[in-house]
């Protein structure tokens, strides 16, 4: 029996949907079919800067319209943040696609497209159809559920002259019935719901119900097979992503996040994480040669649990801090044609990522899963013991020795757990120059206050813990929006190791905006500003601590002092051709006009004249090739001391090398103190945060003369809490 979801919803069959649903602006989707002819589809949009979320409904007619206007609906605009766009421009993916399927079709058959997306693969399986004579005998089904890409879809196949080539089905595939839907099952399937761990998209139940449902026995598949590997690996980097408790010793601040006996109660997610680790390839100390994890055959239905025992000989002396894994797919049955997300460094044959005419992309990257504590320690020539294990949508790994096994301690390790957080928050935690601007600011801001009214405003139990253990004194209000409850419980559990009772510590658990007054004036508001769950937003989405902060105007007492008291927007140019060519306008396809999607996805280069692309938000480190080609300028202030208003800028941007600009790299600056003695940056330097990224529609070239320069104009409109940035170059 397939689980069932809320709102109808299963993140495991919805295909594309389940992309779109990861995405930041919409953390859940549904359609509807209200009549024969309508389809109405419900979105989950967040609004950044109030952090509350409304369903948005989005109709046939508004998608519609949407296609032909040129200042598209909020609607429009959900699937310019995902990686539709990326995938798109991976020609070499494109290329291997479409050689597997012409490989395929050697005569009329019926085809099935799962998560269809555009209708790339339904069109390249309807010309090779035609190619081999079977226009009319042959057939192409596409089931893509999601509405505004289904609408994509239906334009894509009207400019190609596809409609009647290829029968479009708005469904999740498991809603797709033979006898019903489909005439007869299905000869070939061909999908990409693959993500960079190859599970995550629900690639297992799908095929399942595929083989179950809707395909023929022994049916031919595309792909056709894929392979996971992995390689032990040291890092210093790696090892502050999930070593909490370490680096706290390390800073020897007095602040105990993870304290020896609580330690596991903020942590990692025991998953796979997607990261570019080629950026990492100089810092990185291999310790195995690489080794095979799980091979899928797609071609018959696969399992949904497995576990494998595999024996690794360490190739290197050190501490193995993590596990990189990637995966090669097999997309013929001949086995002649391969794609790969292996780092750059690996070169064994079939599972090297230094593939002809392959460029960098995004929406594939490889998977790192951290290994606890200080990591496994191994001397070269010795056998390291793993255990894989793969359910439906992920795969994970135990490097635990036999000897140290205790099953009963490893259950108390995931029930320990209170609040689980990213690496990059985790690495940020440990951080001690981090740490020391926080205890600075608020060390100083206490000598100047008795007893004091002290209210996190966001979701910081680090600032909460410091606030508390640094004045016996004070009372401390936490909001904790996100965590909620959790981030109560977590109080209570390490207070004690921080010298204060959990009860100095109230938790609202209303909204900010529901409290104009408290029982006395607050004199400290403190905010990183943090915001759980929604860590990959762009960096002035976090100014909704700026809101929340003059929604409490009139509890603040006159000589309130308010942590972070200053905002500054930064910006420099950048080259950034790897990442310009992801994000780049389409054009043809492999044979197919897909420039009616370039608005809708989200394209930013190669527009047509006038038009801009949306800011993005990036971890620039991990944007492949990338160079500054000017200095860091100041382009906007925001002053958090003083209630959320409007804000203008402007700058003259000079070059200090010669080089091709391919866009802005945007961030905050936080100023703890009225000093500015203080200062956290969220800039580029720093892998803890990403940054927005404004690319040009076409790259400049540029030279350090002083003749040469740009000219950069910024509005911040405290309404909607969006900046507009514009640029021109002389």
């Amino acid at each position: 029996m397939r689980r069932s979801f809320p709102f109808g919803l299963n993140p495991y069959s919805t295909n594309t949907l389940a992309s779109v649903v990861r995405a930041l602006l919409i953390p859940r989707a549904i359609s509807v079919h209200s009549s024969p002819m309508s389809t109405q589809s419900f979105q989950l949009r967040l609004n950044p800067l109030t952090g509350e979320s409304e369903w948005v409904v989005i109709t046939e007619e508004e998608n519609e319209r949407d296609n032909n206007d040129k200042n598209p609906s909020s609607s429009k605009s959900l699937l310019a943040h995902t990686s539709y766009l990326d995938m798109l421009n991976d020609s070499y993916c494109n290329r291997a696609y479409r050689r597997a399927i012409e490989a395929a079709i050697t005569r009329p058959c019926h085809v099935i497209d799962v998560g269809a997306g555009t209708g790339l693969l339904s069109m390249m399986a309807a010309r090779a159809m035609a190619s081999v004579g079977g226009e009319k005998e042959g057939r192409v089904s596409a089931c893509e559920s999601y509405l505004p890409m289904v609408k994509l879809m239906r334009r894509v196949l009207r400019e190609n002259g596809m409609v009647n080539k290829v029968k479009l089905f708005p469904k999740r595939s498991d809603e797709i019935r033979v006898g019903c839907e489909l005439d007869s099952r299905a000869d070939l399937m061909v999908s990409e719901i693959l993500d960079s761990e190859l599970l995550g998209e629900g690639l297992i139940p799908t095929l399942q119900h595929a083989h179950d449902e809707l395909l023929v026995p022994n049916p031919k598949m595309i792909p056709y097979r894929a392979i996971t590997y992995g390689q032990l690996v040291e890092s210093t980097f790696l090892s502050k992503l999930c070593d909490l408790h370490n680096q706290e010793i390390s800073a020897s601040d007095g602040i105990q996040l993870s304290p020896v006996i609580t330690q596991n109660l903020i942590s990692l997610k025991p998953k796979q994480y997607a990261m570019q680790c080629d950026a990492l390839s100089s810092e990185i100390n291999l310790l195995s040669e690489p080794f095979k994890v799980f091979e899928f055959d797609f071609w018959k239905r696969p399992e949904s649990n497995r576990e494998a025992e595999i024996t690794v000989q360490a190739t290197n002396e050190g501490t193995v801090h993590a596990i990189i894994s990637w995966w090669v797919l097999q997309l013929d049955e001949a086995g002649s044609i391969f794609y790969s997300t292996a780092p750059k460094w690996i070169s064994s044959q079939y599972i090297t990522n230094s593939l002809p005419g392959k460029d960098w992309c995004d929406h594939w990257k490889q998977c790192v899963w951290f290994i606890h504590d200080t990591g496994l320690p191994t001397l070269r020539g010795k056998n390291v013991s793993i255990r894989a294990f793969h359910n439906d949508i992920s795969i994970s790994y135990d490097t635990t020795p036999e000897v140290n096994k205790d099953n009963s301690s490893i259950l108390k390790w995931y029930e320990e757990r209170i609040i689980t957080l990213l690496p990059e928050r985790i690495g940020l935690y440990g951080d001690g120059n981090w740490r020391l601007a926080f205890i600075t600011a608020i060390r100083n801001a206490l000598n100047r206050r008795s007893s004091p009214l002290c209210v996190v405003a966001d979701d910081s139990v680090f600032l909460t813990v410091l606030l508390s253990s640094l004045s016996e004194s004070s009372n401390v209000i936490a909001f904790f929006p996100g965590l909620k409850d959790n981030g109560t419980q977590y109080i209570k559990a390490v207070s004690a190791s921080n010298g204060f009772s959990s009860d100095r510590v109230r938790v609202l658990e209303s909204k900010v905006s529901s409290f104009a007054m408290f029982e006395k004036k607050i004199e400290i508001l403190v905010g990183e500003p943090f915001y759980y769950g929604n860590e990959g937003m762009l960096p002035w989405q976090n100014l909704r601590f700026w809101r929340e902060r003059s929604l409490l105007d009139l509890a603040l007492a006159e000589d309130a002092l308010v942590i972070p008291c200053k905002g500054i927007l930064k910006i420099c140019a950048v080259s950034l051709p790897d990442l310009w060519r992801s994000r780049c306008s389409l054009r043809d396809v492999e044979g197919f006009d897909h420039s009616s999607v370039n608005q809708t996805l989200g394209a930013c280069g190669n527009l047509p004249e006038m038009q801009q692309g949306p800011c993005l938000a990036f971890y620039l480190w991990q944007c492949g090739e990338i160079e500054k080609l000017s200095q860091v300028y100041q382009l906007m202030d925001f002053n958090i001391s003083k209630p959320i208003h409007s804000c203008l800028g402007k700058l003259q941007m000079k070059f200090l090398k010669p080089g091709l600009c391919h866009g802005f790299a945007i961030w905050i600056d936080w100023v703890l103190d009225e000093m500015s003695s203080n200062i956290v940056s969220t800039g580029p330097d720093s892998r803890y945060w990403k940054q927005g990224v404004q690319l040009l529609s076409v790259p400049q070239p540029v030279n350090s003369t002083t003749a040469y320069c740009a000219e950069v104009e910024a509005s911040f409109d405290h309404l909607t809490g969006e900046p507009s940035i514009k640029s021109s170059f002389s």
